[in-house]
């Protein structure tokens, strides 16, 4: 696991809409990934909702129901843990591509926190718990709140340059 390179952010959101939606499946990993989102968005200033999904193959419609609601950024969070059957391959390639086409259809941003694991000691590895290595929760909305700052500015031409941290 690489664990290193990612960005720190400090980032002014203050008055974004972001939606956190996220599955229900691994229940102790989707609570700190959740806790990470939330609470990225309340240190930014932002105003979070989330709604839960059964599974991870459900993120992208969800999302894409956010996003048409008039959310300025969305968070997907979800969990796939690899066991014997190609199930694995399937679903994270259904939630990945869906969630890039929300993405690139709405022109909402869209946090990726689906957490694609061979077993459940990498996704606790990466749920932003306790003893945990990485915060894959907070780092999904952080970008997603980053990349909507960054396309109000592109969105007024002349505004100046912003990083999105």
């Amino acid at each position: 696991m690489s664990g290193t390179g990612a960005p720190e952010m400090t980032i002014d959101a203050e008055g974004l809409r972001v939606a956190i939606v996220a599955s229900s499946w691994h229940e102790t990993v989707m609570d700190g990934l959740v806790a990470g989102a939330v609470g990225a968005c309340t240190r930014a200033g932002a105003v979070s909702v989330l709604y839960r999904v059964p599974g991870s193959f459900e993120l992208p419609l969800a999302a894409q129901a956010a996003a048409q609601a008039g959310y300025d950024a969305v968070v997907a969070l979800g969990v796939v843990i690899r066991g014997g059957t190609p199930h694995f391959e399937y679903v994270c390639r259904a939630a990945t591509d869906g969630l890039s086409r929300v993405a690139l259809d709405s022109g909402v941003p869209i946090g990726f926190g689906l957490l694609t694991c061979d077993d459940e000691s990498q996704a606790l590895d990466r749920a932003g718990l306790p003893g945990s290595r990485e915060d894959k929760g907070r780092e999904s909305a952080e970008a997603a709140m980053s990349v909507a700052l960054t396309l109000r500015t592109v969105k007024r031409p002349g505004a100046g340059t912003h990083t999105g941290f």
